[in-house]
């Protein structure tokens, strides 16, 4: 009956990586905000000026830099999830077949 124990592991591992794809969802439309807010600042400063002595311009490249972070890591979070619950998944599965052939032995 371990199996059970490890299976509401599993369970709550899926749970965390739906939050963290959640707030994945949340980083990258925050993001594209972001761009749209940048591409529209070097289009009101026109072709000829100076981005990179604009405050908010800077400001913003500021935030995508910290996006892109953020996003990284909500990427390696949830890749360390999968893999955990895709192992857990194999032990549950694995417990289940031995529990039913030893059942299926003792019978």
């Amino acid at each position: 009956m371990s199996f059970l124990a490890i299976d509401a592991q599993r369970n709550y591992f899926t749970l965390q990586k739906n939050q963290l794809q959640f707030e994945l969802t949340v980083v990258m439309q925050t993001a594209l905000q972001n761009e749209k807010a940048m591409a529209a600042r070097k289009q009101e400063l026109g072709e000829d000026a100076d981005i990179d002595s604009d405050p908010l311009y800077l400001e913003y490249e500021q935030m995508d830099e910290i996006l892109q972070t953020e996003k990284d890591s909500l990427d390696s979070q949830i890749q360390l999830l999968d893999s955990e619950i895709s192992s857990l998944k194999t032990i549950v599965n694995n417990n289940i077949k031995n529990s039913c052939s030893l059942n299926l032995i003792g019978g």
